[in-house]
């Protein structure tokens, strides 16, 4: 890729000359002594980073470890107090993303910047429509669009809404318009967080094929086996501070886990002692009518944590939704205790003491604009602990919260706080905490650590253990292959919406789940039951 930059007068900044040429031996990017606080928090402190031509370099830390601010400053959106930014040797003084965007850096981040009443088309030109005279190009915009969405590899009507769109499609047209721009520079913020293992898999072939087109890749995730598979090099961070830059060839999981959090990678699955008892949960026959999910069969006792493993779209997922009521069953019944159920609800399966932790925290599980206290007691509101003659008793509802916030660890546990406002990981510790503001002993964690980082994992674990000891039945559907292996007990896998195999204790293996995965001659273990 040619590195001479030839940008025109009325879009560039006033900071860069008009033609750049890379200074001998300079990466295409370098963060020099960059410091950033918020009041009292040092986001940054003297944060150095450097990112080469054609290079994946992974960002990897905790929440509050910096990642953010660090991918806000490179990309316009937040001005460092002091430090330097330079491309290819040259300083940059950025003042917003639209000057970052002439410099050749493009951003994808998190939190999608669409206008969901627009069409895909519209979205993706946004601010450079193609224009003839005084009105904009409709033929020429249509063919820019149409040649982007090719070279991706995404498969989405360039007509469609927006806000019609699955959040996967949606993130599908965000990554689109960043690459709109033909940046140099691109910054993927947990891209695939809401991505089919088919579009991850696409995904990571269009990163590698920018890779081999020269251009530097700033990509941030919390899973460590897309490190791995994805990058060339991981930057760690930690508390606003650089901890150290390792080829991704040359370091262990555990290395990284140590290097991001201080502790070992020993201490992240905790050890839950298998004391299994009566059965609570009983699912037989379960066929749903929206998705390809068919006579599935599986069974939680007292006292253990039983694991739905299986790719992204295998029907894991719904037999869970299903059981809750979220689904609408074609076939089979679901049994708690002594209590058969043909046609679950919400709130009948809450009534039976079922608990259900939704993988959608933001759209399904939480109330984003409103405070911690609301979210965390919002399914015990009918409850005589919290209701009198129809009307909310605001102290206990202030205590339970309180109570439950706390023994989740939300922190810092603010309950007039909007929820939308806290981490991720904490976000997912009021979700969970909500589950127990109404009495259950049957838990359903769907994907219980997804886009949180490593100290809230192993918070959510040790809540889970916690249940297990006290006698609740666990069920732990995940797509984290090494979460359901050192979590279960017993361990299930889904393919194509059939439960394939089951594993109990020792057979439980990640080559026997990943023969399930994928299919071969492997046979179904559904008599185990």
């Amino acid at each position: 890729m040619d590195a001479t930059y030839v940008i025109h007068d009325n879009l560039r900044p006033p900071t860069a000359p008009q033609e750049w040429r890379p200074v001998p031996g300079e990466p295409l990017l370098r963060a020099r002594h960059i410091c950033k606080r918020f009041g009292n928090v040092h986001a940054l402190s003297d944060m150095g980073f450097e990112l080469h031509q054609g290079e994946v370099h992974v960002l990897f830390g905790e929440n509050g470890a910096g990642k953010s601010t660090l991918i806000s400053t490179i990309a316009g959106a937040l001005q460092p107090d002091s430090g330097e930014l330079c491309m290819h040797g040259h300083p940059m003084h950025l003042r917003n993303v639209h000057e970052a965007r002439q410099f050749g850096i493009a951003a994808m981040f998190q939190e999608f910047s669409l206008a969901p009443h627009l069409t895909v088309e519209e979205n993706i030109m946004l601010g450079a429509e193609p224009r003839k005279g005084w009105f904009i190009d409709g033929k020429a915009r249509r063919e820019r669009v149409a040649d982007v969405l090719e070279r991706c590899g995404f498969s989405i009507d360039p007509q469609a809404m927006v806000a019609s769109l699955s959040r996967a499609h949606q993130q599908m047209v965000e990554m689109a318009k960043a690459l709109l721009t033909e940046p140099r520079v691109l910054i993927l913020d947990e891209p695939t967080a809401s991505l089919s293992e088919k579009e991850t898999l696409a995904l990571f072939d269009l990163v590698h094929k920018l890779r081999d087109q020269g251009v530097g890749i700033i990509y941030i995730t919390h899973r460590i086996k897309e490190i791995e598979t994805i990058g060339d090099t991981v930057t760690v961070l930690r508390d606003g501070k650089y901890i150290a830059t390792v080829p991704v060839r040359e370091v262990t999981h555990e290395r990284l886990v140590e290097l991001m959090t201080g502790r070992s990678f020993q201490d992240l699955y905790p050890v839950i002692e298998h004391r299994a008892g009566a059965p609570l949960l009983r699912i037989d026959g379960l066929s749903v009518r929206r998705v390809c999910l068919e006579g599935a069969s599986i069974e939680v006792r007292a006292g253990e944590v039983v694991g739905l493993a299986g790719l992204v779209g295998c029907g894991k997922s719904e037999i869970g939704r299903a059981a809750f009521g979220l689904e609408e069953i074609a076939a089979g019944t679901v049994r708690v205790k002594d209590t058969t159920i043909h046609k679950p609800t919400p709130a009948g399966m809450l009534a039976q003491g079922v608990s259900y932790i939704t993988s959608d925290r933001r759209n399904e599980g939480l109330m984003m604009l409103r405070s911690t206290q609301e979210n965390i007691t919002l399914s015990a509101l009918g409850s005589s602990a919290l209701s009198r003659l129809g009307l909310v008793r605001r102290q206990p509802e202030r205590a339970m919260a309180q109570q439950l916030g706390t023994r989740l660890r939300v922190h810092p546990l603010d309950q007039d706080k909007p929820v939308g406002k806290y981490s991720g990981g904490n976000q997912q510790k009021v979700l969970i905490s909500k589950s127990l503001a109404r009495p259950a002993n049957v838990f359903i964690f769907d994907e219980p650590t997804v886009g949180i980082d490593v100290s809230a994992r192993v918070e959510v674990y040790a809540f889970i253990k916690e249940l297990v000891d006290a006698g609740n039945a666990v069920l732990v559907i995940s797509s984290d292959l090494p979460e359901v292996l050192n979590l279960s007990h017993r361990l299930y896998v889904v393919r194509d919406g059939r439960i394939v195999d089951h594993m109990v204790g020792e057979e439980i293996s990640e080559s026997r789940a990943l023969q399930g995965f994928f299919g071969d001659s492997t046979p179904s273990h559904q008599d185990h039951l």
